[in-house]
Parts: structure tokens; sequence; C-alpha cells
């Protein structure tokens, strides 16, 4: 069974809503790599949740919306071709994340988004 392992709030001025999110919840965020990308640490690790980021609102392939849960998979490869044999489709293929996996975003039937990642340190 693949559970949602990371989320991402897309946001027209993501410096914004960081500070929204650290003031509103006392979530711990930080930029990831000097991109912007903002890491969102929700809670302690021995607590159930999950953790997730902010990102700006893009005009391209990554305009998804407000929100994206990711999904954990084992083999990237193999759930793409599920999802295309469901009838969702693919919205950005396979990527990798540098030191942490691979992602790709696809769309269910009625155009919900969503990310899954295979995990990889060795992804380049």
């Amino acid at each position: 069974m693949s559970r949602v392992v990371h989320f991402e709030i897309f946001a027209d001025n993501p410096e914004e809503m960081v500070n929204f999110y650290e003031t509103v919840f006392h979530w711990q965020i930080s930029n990831w790599g000097g991109q912007p990308y903002w890491l969102a640490n929700t809670g302690p690790e021995d607590e159930a949740g999950i953790h997730g980021a902010i990102a700006p609102r893009g005009t391209d392939d990554r305009d998804f919306g407000r929100v994206v849960n990711t999904i954990a998979v084992p083999d990237l490869d193999d759930y793409l071709r599920r999802v295309t044999a469901a009838g969702g489709s693919v919205v950005q293929p396979k990527n990798p994340i540098p030191g942490v996996g691979w992602l790709a975003y696809c769309r269910d039937p009625e155009g919900t988004v969503f990310g899954m990642m295979q995990n990889d340190p060795g992804a380049m």
C-alpha cells in the first residue's frame, strides 16, 4: 500500500505564505537549496502526519493548482503505467530530485493532480 508522504502548497507569493504558516501553525520552514522552494516541517517525527513544502505557483507545467499531495511508490515507472492504464494521465514525466529520488506528477480521471516519488538517493 502506498502512502501520502509529502504535500506542496503553491502560492503567488510563497514568502508571504511561509510567514503565514509559520505564524499560524508554528511550522518550521526553511529554504531548500537556494531555490524558490521552502520545506515545511509540520511536527515531531514521532507524531502522525506528513511534512511538505511551499512553492511559487507557475505558468508552466508546474501550475497544478493550490495543493498537491505526493505519494511514495516503490517503482515509479510501474506506477506511471498503472496511472495511465486506469484512465489517468502523466502531466510531468519522471524527473530526478538529486540526492532524494525520482518524481512525477499525474492527473486522476477527474482532474486532481498528485505527485509520486520513488526514493533513490543516487538519482541525478
